[in-house]
């Protein structure tokens, strides 16, 4: 049996999304479906059920922004990861915002753009380097907005707690595991835990939660 990823490919320029699919292919990943058009997207999605969504961000029909919230509404635990020719930082946090999990450029290597397709799958939040301090701003801007902070939230272990302080610093699970001493399937179980006690969705809500509480000091 596969244990490549489900992804799902959706760009308008057919030589370029029938490249991007046999790279995918050929990395071991199983491709269920493919798209030019937005609209048609969401719709295909919704059959095809894939794991992740590479998406890119001008469609003929409908912005790529429409379309991550149109895959999140019917797909609520798919992943989308953005590749566009596009490195506007308004465009990435309309994109992040929209509940994107992770951004590249097109002129991203074959080998990044393949390791943040396992990356996105696993919920980690995937960024161009340098749109990653962008997005981390971004999310440090909100959270010194007005609070809402909730006195009910649930209750966090020490080590939770611990785990969680280094994903809002962006480390990897991998350079998480590294630094506490534990495997990497420790650390995905307790953000797993995590994101289940806070009803968070995926790693780039969970970095926003920690932000907006002061854990990534």
């Amino acid at each position: 049996m596969s244990t490549g990823v489900r992804v799902m490919v959706v760009d308008d320029h057919p030589m370029w999304r029938e490249g991007v699919a046999r790279d995918l292919t050929e990395a071991g990943h199983l491709v269920v479906a493919t798209s030019g058009e937005g609209r048609q997207a969401v719709r295909v999605a919704a059959a095809a059920r894939p794991d992740v969504v590479v998406l890119d961000l001008q469609l003929p029909d409908v912005s790529g922004v429409e379309v991550i919230r149109g895959l999140r509404a019917a797909l609520p635990e798919v992943r989308v990861l953005m590749l566009s020719a596009s490195g506007e930082p308004q465009s990435v946090l309309d994109a992040v915002k929209a509940g994107a999990t992770g951004y590249l450029v097109k002129s991203a290597a074959p080998a990044e753009f393949l390791d943040a397709v396992r990356r996105t799958a696993a919920g980690e939040p995937v960024f161009t380097p340098s749109l990653a301090g962008l997005v981390l701003g971004e999310y440090r801007r909100l959270a010194a907005g007005p609070a809402t902070r909730d006195d009910t939230a649930p209750r966090l272990t020490d080590r939770e707690t611990e785990v969680l302080r280094l994903v809002a610093k962006g480390m990897s699970y991998k350079q998480i595991a590294e630094r506490l001493g534990l495997s990497h399937r420790t650390v995905q179980n307790h953000v797993q835990n995590t994101l289940g006690k806070l009803q968070l969705h995926n790693r780039v809500e969970l970095t926003r939660y920690a932000i907006e509480r002061g854990l990534d000091d």
